[in-house]
């Protein structure tokens, strides 16, 4: 399907058209304000996120027969032992110094009380991380009991070798084991596998470089970070924190800290030290930096997603193939969901937008790449004779996406239509940019 390009040389930004994706019903400031968990962006609980709307029932005469699924790991501890430890110097020195006020003092003791549950688990899944993917796992058996109750179900589940989603990957497949006990799941973990499974700077891309919006980015973070209010309520002494404080590299890191505790059973909050326009603020920064680091900004020349062409090879080469399995799972990362997604052109993932100032009125990263986030292609066929087009449906958060492709029965697809529209646009990119 070739794309409409809409020209609003008003604001300044061009839109791809996505195949009829509505735009958000909400500004991305009241959905913030309604629901400050999302501001983590992909430190956001999946459970915080989960659709209240039930799934379109199937076509007539079809039946699900087949899903190909690629997942993130679930909630965990921060990565970097600097994430938690370069804030809460920054108050311990100003502690030292007598520069702290009272509610100071709270956040030094919360972040000190926490620091200890880090300690040789940074990067590790969360208790709720684990949760999350049990839940994942639970809904696919009641959603689609046509596949994954079937006697004798094959599963074939493979993850990254990175231990937070081998065990995402347990968790989701212990659910679907307690509700088919007949099932046959197979799991595989190689090094083999990380071509496609954990691939966020495949060769050419890479060489686009990562840092290509490094200073589109840099000049966000300045625009959007405004620390003094958070300063003056956590500082009693203004000219000490020049002297001696980054007031905001200080505050985007407590952020992180403060948005990250939901990935955690612990009542220790610290998103109320920050108000809905600073909370608002900090997240149309990461908004930004994530789109300009693997979505399709026109900044990186809309290459960033196609990091993902070998994942969406596999997808498409594994549904050519399939025969006896029912489900094929793949676990690993954000930074490989969030471009698949782009890649794919699901929902509003795949818009060019040229004025970053207004992003988030088209591309929301919290709707992408929660922890836990995944995306399930489902595959119908004709329940009469298994011959007929084979239809399919993306979720993408257990939310139906629309695709980039005609239909007159929405939230399903003609695989076939698809598959070429993907073939293609897979084929234009490694011509354009000789790619083997």
């Amino acid at each position: 399907m070739k794309k409409t390009v809409l020209f609003l040389l008003s604001i300044g930004y061009t839109i791809a058209s996505q195949a009829q994706a509505p735009l958000f019903e909400t500004s991305a400031k009241d959905e913030i304000a309604a629901n400050r968990y999302l501001a983590g962006s992909n430190y956001l609980d999946y459970d915080r996120q989960l659709p209240t709307k039930p799934l379109t029932p199937t076509p007539k005469g079809y039946e699900p027969f087949y899903m190909s699924h690629y997942g993130r790991h679930g909630s965990r501890w921060l990565i970097w032992e600097g994430d938690y430890t370069l804030p809460m110097n920054t108050l311990k020195s100003a502690k030292e110094a007598g520069k702290l006020t009272e509610l100071g003092e709270e956040t030094l003791k919360k972040l000190e009380a926490f620091f200890p549950t880090t300690k040789k688990r940074l990067g590790d899944l969360t208790t709720v991380g684990e949760r999350q993917h049990h839940g994942i796992g639970r809904r696919m058996t009641q959603n689609f009991p046509e596949i994954f109750k079937t006697k004798n179900l094959i599963v074939d589940a493979r993850s990254t070798v990175v231990t937070r989603c081998i065990l995402s990957m347990i968790a989701e497949c212990e659910e679907l084991a307690a509700a088919n006990p007949t099932a046959q799941i197979h799991n595989d973990v190689s090094e083999s596998l990380q071509y496609y499974l954990n691939q966020p700077w495949d060769g050419i891309v890479k060489e686009q470089g990562r840092n290509t919006g490094s200073k589109e980015e840099n000049f966000y973070k300045q625009k959007y970070t405004h620390p003094e209010r958070l300063i003056k309520t956590l500082f009693n002494d203004q000219q000490w924190v020049y002297n001696n404080v980054n007031s905001g590299d200080f505050m985007r890191r407590l952020f992180d800290v403060a948005t990250n505790m939901q990935s955690h059973d612990t009542d220790i909050e610290l998103l109320s030290l920050f108000t809905n326009e600073e909370m608002y603020d900090q997240w149309r920064i990461r908004n930004i930096g994530w789109y300009l680091d693997y979505g399709p900004s026109p900044v990186s020349g809309k290459k960033m997603p196609f990091s993902q062409r070998n994942l969406l090879k596999n997808i498409i080469e594994t549904a050519d193939t399939v025969t006896q399995t029912q489900a094929t799972l793949r676990f690993g990362h954000e930074v490989c969901v969030m471009p698949l997604a782009c890649l794919l052109e699901l929902d509003n993932c795949g818009m060019a937008v040229e004025n970053l100032d207004e992003l988030d009125t088209y591309w929301r990263n919290y709707r992408i790449f929660p922890m836990g986030c995944n995306i399930q292609l489902v595959f119908y066929r004709p329940k009469k004779g298994k011959t007929g087009d084979i239809l399919v449906k993306a979720l993408l958060n257990e939310r139906e996406a629309y695709m980039p492709a005609q239909t007159n029965c929405w939230p399903y697809y003609k695989w076939q239509d698809l598959r070429q529209y993907y073939l293609d646009k897979l084929a234009k990119f490694d011509s354009e940019n000789n790619a083997i």
